[in-house]
């Protein structure tokens, strides 16, 4: 017999072994596809603090995290080193929307244990290139933005698929196609072929935000457009930067008014 949904959830989401949290996230997806996982609406919903992590890396501000050329394998080390720092956060901010935010359609927590199933695949290719490359996750400092916006949008299911996938994520698919071009042009096409496995992916993990941000402004009566804005200029604090990757964004639910309005911020 397995446990609960939620209780489930929470049990992935504390542990802090990279290799254990990427296995029990399979095994959950799998298990709730297969409808062996009710939900256990009775399971409570704890106040948000520090996911399980391995004690490495360490924890430091953004401008300290190391930033080298791509030009030797220790500056594409540092690169893939920061990216998968990002895919393990990513794990833990999925898990997180499956645990804290209840009442919602069995889609929604399909579609989130989906993501963290994959978050923490490409934690795991990541974590193979890094090897080859004569690292591991952990050898580098990485900074904590990721959780510290999911902290910060953990009183509402609304904000939360508006600020996470739908302006951290999704810059992603604005800065990695860059990485992709700066990597081909110094002949690495190992990271390269991980980083198309990414983007191409998490195209999908923000349409996923968009389609959820959407249902709940539905459910409140609200216009996604004129929500999503607001939550930027209230919740975020500031603009959100360009360059755009507008097909990528468009492929992931950004409507053309939401683009116009963003390029013009």
């Amino acid at each position: 017999m397995h446990q609960g949904l939620f209780e489930s959830a929470r049990l992935c989401l504390a542990l802090s072994d990279p290799g254990a949290k990427c296995d029990a996230v399979a095994k959950l997806r799998a298990a709730y596809e297969q409808g062996l996982v009710p939900e256990d609406p009775d399971c409570p919903v704890e106040e948000i603090g520090p996911p399980g992590r391995p004690v490495r890396p360490a924890l430091v501000d953004a401008s300290r995290v190391p930033r080298r050329r791509l030009g030797s394998a220790a500056g594409r080390a540092a690169l893939v080193h920061a990216i998968a720092h990002i895919e393990f956060n990513a794990i833990n901010l999925a898990l997180d929307a499956v645990y804290r935010f209840r009442g919602l359609p069995g889609a929604y927590y399909a579609d989130w244990l989906s993501v963290a199933a994959d978050e923490a695949r490409h934690f795991q290719l990541l974590q193979q290139r890094l090897q080859s490359l004569g690292s591991m996750y952990g050898d580098l400092p990485a900074h904590n933005g990721l959780w510290e916006m999911a902290e910060k949008t953990a009183d509402s299911c609304l904000v939360r698929m508006a600020l996470v996938p739908r302006v951290l994520e999704a810059r992603g698919l604005d800065v990695t196609p860059g990485m992709i071009g700066r990597l081909e042009a110094v002949g690495d096409p190992q990271t390269v072929r991980a980083l198309r496995v990414i983007l191409e992916e998490e195209v999908r993990h923000v349409a996923i935000g968009t389609h959820w941000f959407r249902y709940c402004c539905a459910k409140q009566r609200l216009d996604p457009a004129a929500t999503f804005l607001s939550l930027l200029k209230t919740r975020y604090g500031g603009a959100v930067r360009g360059p755009f990757n507008l097909e990528a964004r468009y492929e992931a639910g950004f409507s053309r008014e939401e683009m116009e309005v963003l390029k013009s911020l």
